[in-house]
């Protein structure tokens, strides 16, 4: 007879050590759920699985055993059928004690109530574990995801062993051409395949290959392993097809970073940064496809910090200074225009533009300065105008990143009307723009200040892979030829530079576009640029930018450049 006062605390325990549990397994509790079979007098307690009803019919199953006393007697069972979701059929059976009485009515009732809640709790299992597959793996190729390498690299950050590891993120390079080439579904089993080969050399538990998204993703390997792993990276042949008979070259954009001990703390988001940085200068580099992090990246990345740190601050105290660049009128050597280039003077020394300017165009600090010079030089010319002084046209950068603002027209216009600028003495040069949305933006704009009276620029002209399109469908007013067409000495291809800058001019002119050279630096440039008959010239022959106060000197009527 079963004892159901001992029945009572085993269930108890049972129940009490199944809570503890994030999974409620019963398989997790091997030793209380012996107990509790010993109470209720079962020598055996298992589940039988079929995985539809043809592999039930051939009598294949897979079974789960929860508890086997090694004594169980096959007369008798009490089974329970459960139905899964997923077409599968499972029975949860329970086994009396071989040479123990028969079970009473009431321990046949109690010991159905346990296949019930076994038949819950591992239904209830299975879900928490599929939940956590999901969660943790990408569902297309079945490598994990990047929530999953979020988790091995922080545990791995608290234990401080992430020293022993190197990250490294990848691209599969023009991944999308195979696609088209192989077909979508070979082109998956390509994909994963390959992160196999890679798997195939991570032999430590927490080693991992992650899929960041699309063609993109992220392993965390042992540096030990890296060379291998990157042996693979550099390109390997991977077959596709049911024979495998074909195979597809892949290769990858790589950035790396040997997580080092820095000596102080470092966490998973660090790890990520960093490499994500080396990816993403590999992926712009034209020379490598291999970028590691090191000090000189880090150092960089600190110095991008203090700079966008600083900026808030340094804008509002006016540190950003105007210089003027003027543009020479080459017929009578006088002032045509002049560019307004931004100057920082910061604690006590002048900062190059080329170590902030990239640092803003990251964000949209680029456009805050933008709208900081405008108004800065719209303050210069209105004061200029005010002493009487022969003012010129003032050209004003603005970066590409302001075409995504909606009001951007209204707030030159603004900004220029607040001044009380007439809107013929500013000009604004944009660059190239590379894709059809931004080019679209770009024709509105333009067309808008051209109706505003505002005139604008091309500038960089020649270095992108539009400028004849960008000139044809846009009106603008100037033409600003990039320093790299003019013919300069010692070029091994002058001739041809110096054929293609005369077209140039020719039909920007025919078109009726004002030309300006820039990077003009030697009087044999000035003598081309006269025969060419480009007739503006903005480059270190005639002058440098120029301090504000030193630039209203060169706008006396009376000024003129040598010759």
């Amino acid at each position: 007879m079963m004892d159901t006062e001992k029945y009572l605390i085993a269930l108890e325990n049972f129940i009490c050590k199944l809570q503890q549990l994030p999974d409620s397994d019963p398989e997790q509790v091997p030793e209380d759920m012996a107990v509790l079979c010993r109470a209720l007098r079962v020598g055996k307690a298992e589940s039988v699985i079929y995985e539809n009803e043809g592999t039930a019919q051939q009598g294949t199953f897979a079974t789960a055993c929860f508890y086997d006393g090694g004594n169980s007697s096959a007369d008798d069972c009490v089974s329970r059928r459960v139905n899964a979701a997923d077409g599968k059929t499972a029975f949860y059976n329970m086994y009396p004690i071989k040479g123990e009485s028969e079970w009473t009515q009431e321990e046949r009732n109690r010991i159905d109530a346990l296949t019930a809640v076994l038949s819950v709790l591992n239904g209830k299992s299975k879900i928490v574990r599929s939940i956590r597959y999901m969660t943790s793996h990408d569902m297309e190729l079945g490598v994990y995801n990047i929530k999953h390498f979020m988790m091995t690299a922080s545990m791995l950050c608290r234990s401080r062993q992430i020293f022993r590891y190197t990250a490294v993120r990848f691209n599969l390079k023009r991944f999308s051409v195979v696609n088209e080439h192989i077909g979508r579904e070979n082109g998956t089993q390509v994909m994963i395949r390959f992160i196999g080969l890679i798997n195939d050399v991570l032999k430590d538990e927490n080693e991992l290959t992650c899929r960041v998204g699309g063609d993109n993703f992220l392993t965390l390997v042992r540096t030990e392993n890296l060379e291998s792993v990157i042996k693979i990276l550099s390109g390997t042949g991977v077959a596709y097809g049911e024979g495998r008979g074909e195979r597809v070259l892949i290769k990858t954009t790589v950035g790396v970073y040997h997580v080092k001990d820095m000596g102080g703390s470092i966490l998973p988001t660090d790890v990520m940064d960093r490499v994500s940085i080396a990816f993403k200068l590999a992926k712009d580099s034209p020379t490598t496809d291999i970028v590691y992090f090191n000090d000189e990246i880090f150092a960089r990345i600190k110095r991008s910090n203090e700079i966008s740190a600083a900026f808030p601050k340094a804008l509002e105290q006016r540190e950003f200074l105007v210089y003027y660049q003027p543009k020479v009128a080459l017929d009578g050597r006088h002032i045509a225009g002049a560019e307004a280039l931004c100057r920082w003077m910061h604690d006590g020394r002048m900062v190059s533009p080329g170590e902030f300017i990239p640092v803003l165009e990251q964000g949209l600090d680029i456009c805050k300065l933008d709208f900081y010079m405008l108004d800065a030089v719209c303050r210069d010319i209105r004061k200029w105008l005010d002493s009487g002084r022969d003012v010129v046209r003032i050209s004003v950068n603005m970066s590409r990143r302001h075409l995504t603002e909606i009001d951007l027209l209204e707030r030159i216009i603004e900004i220029v009307d607040r001044n009380n600028v007439p809107h013929k003495y500013i000009e604004l040069e944009l660059t190239e723009t590379t894709t059809d949305v931004e080019f679209k933006d770009l024709k509105n704009i333009i067309a808008g200040l051209r109706q505003a009276g505002i005139a604008t620029a091309v500038d960089d002209f020649g270095i992108g892979y539009s400028s004849l399109n960008l000139i044809k469908e846009l009106p603008w007013d100037v033409l600003k030829l990039d320093r790299s067409l003019l013919p300069a000495e010692g070029d091994e291809n002058a001739a041809q530079k110096g054929v293609m800058f005369r077209y140039i001019v020719a039909m920007a002119q025919e078109m009726g576009l004002e030309c300006v050279s820039e990077g003009a630096e030697t009087a044999e440039q000035i003598r081309l640029l006269s025969e060419y008959k480009c007739n503006i010239s903005q480059g270190f022959y005639f002058d440098r930018p120029l301090p504000a106060e030193e630039f209203e000197k060169r706008l006396d009527k009376s000024f003129v450049y040598e010759r």
